[in-house]
């Protein structure tokens, strides 16, 4: 008696012969292997991924404007030299990277170039050159600066740079720091409006990077 044979469905068909294959050690054929496996890709697959990419880069650019904003509010800052008064050392419009966090961790050492508060408006800010800390005797006589009645290395400062004025003794008070411009005749500094509090040293400029022929690390 012969038994009807029923038709199979084509997408069953595959399944059934993979089961087959399992069961008998034998092997798919790789076309129908690829039937099976490789279909259109769906319009609503691409949608979301195109979305997840979206999302993705926004996720990059607000992580990168958070860590931005840390370095800026409490690591490092950008700034630019208006005047002369550092020169020869830092030239008007010179572009400068200023650690903030360094004296969070320390103190500010002589011979440091910081940025500072303007003590009589500390709206305005400066750059100058720490030249004693807290306790020193600061003392300047025909422009040759003493600390602690020794002459000050300042060979940064050229000739033509060097004021002739006189100032002091003062010593320094507890928290306070004395700093001066390289160009000590055209420089408002701790000689004019006296030594500056700590709280009042934003950082220590640690990178001069613009112009770049001129680029250098302090």
């Amino acid at each position: 008696m012969e038994t009807e044979q029923q038709p199979i469905d084509p997408i069953i068909e595959p399944y059934l012969l993979a089961s087959f294959c399992a069961a008998s050690a034998c092997t798919a054929p790789a076309e129908l292997e690829t039937a099976v496996l490789d279909s259109p890709p769906r319009a609503d697959s691409a949608w979301i991924r195109m979305g997840q990419e979206v999302l993705a880069g926004v996720q990059t650019l607000v992580s990168a404007a958070v860590y931005a904003t840390l370095i800026v509010t409490f690591g490092f800052q950008v700034a630019r030299v208006d005047g002369l008064s550092m020169a020869p050392t830092l030239e008007d419009h010179d572009r400068l990277i200023v650690n903030k966090l360094v004296y969070e961790l320390g103190d500010p050492r002589p011979g440091d170039i910081v940025m500072l508060y303007y003590p009589l408006n500390p709206e305005k800010m400066f750059v100058k050159r720490v030249i004693a800390k807290e306790g020193d005797t600061v003392r300047i006589v025909d422009g040759h600066v003493y600390v602690n009645d020794i002459p000050l290395r300042d060979d940064y400062v050229p000739a033509e740079f060097r004021s002739h004025d006189d100032w002091g003794p003062q010593v320094v008070q507890q928290g306070y720091y004395f700093v001066m411009g390289d160009h000590r005749n055209n420089s408002s500094d701790s000689r004019h409006w006296g030594p500056v509090p700590k709280k009042y040293i934003v950082g220590k400029v640690k990178v001069r990077w613009w112009p770049l022929q001129d680029a250098r690390i302090f």
